[in-house]
């Protein structure tokens, strides 16, 4: 079920979501799957709109002093300049929220990727928690955004969660997309290490940005 609504001038799509089981090893598969495949789950025979470029959109209907002045109030304000070799959609962090745990989890998305792999972030299990997802749109407006994580243990998958975040038009401020509340799965069969395969991407599927990183849900968030 999906609607839309404005928020600090943007316009952002909001979906819900049913509540997924707090159980992993519900959905396994075989070895990890290929993006291709990622983008054909997280929105099946979806076809996107036509899209159109933010100069277009400033263009439509000039005369039409109301539209001119929804239109500056939909878009905002517009960065002053950008630099032409940054990319469209920049994700710089995501961090795993929970009033339980000693403070945020934060990961950095805008160095070197390849380390997150290396790095495990503890989870406690049976806590509530949120994902928060920070990331900044740079030139062009972005419909449908998504983030898609897929979680594997020993090489099988065992969970999957698609994020609708929403569509956004460029902003000099980064945007923050919030979960709903989640619980960890609790009890031996799942404490243990896990790999997460996440996707950032959108209607167009284009991939924004991808990249691994470790979760070790345990008893005690030292573990």
């Amino acid at each position: 079920m999906e609607g839309s609504t404005e928020y600090q001038g943007q316009l952002v799509v909001i979906a819900y979501s049913p509540p997924r089981s707090p159980v992993l090893l519900t959905d396994k598969e075989e070895g990890q799957l290929p993006p291709e495949e990622v983008l054909d789950e997280a929105v099946p025979g979806y076809r996107a709109p036509e899209r159109k470029s933010l100069l277009e959109i400033q263009q439509l209907d000039p005369d039409d002093e109301s539209l001119v002045k929804y239109k500056r109030v939909l878009l905002g304000p517009l960065p002053l300049t950008v630099d032409p070799s940054l990319p469209n959609v920049q994700v710089t962090r995501l961090t795993l929220m929970s009033e339980q745990a000693p403070g945020p989890i934060t990961m950095d998305l805008t160095g070197e990727l390849a380390a997150l792999k290396n790095q495990v972030f503890v989870l406690k299990e049976g806590v509530d928690y949120k994902v928060k997802i920070t990331f900044k749109v740079n030139k062009e407006i972005v419909s449908g955004l998504k983030c898609l994580h897929h979680t594997y243990r020993r090489g099988l998958r065992v969970d999957k969660a698609v994020y609708m975040v929403g569509s956004y038009g460029p902003s000099a401020q980064e945007y923050e997309f919030v979960s709903p509340v989640e619980e960890a799965p609790r009890g031996a069969l799942v404490r243990g290490t896990y790999v997460v395969t996440s996707f950032f991407t959108d209607d167009d599927r284009a991939d924004h940005l991808s990249w691994e990183w470790g979760l070790h849900i345990c008893q005690d968030w030292k573990s």
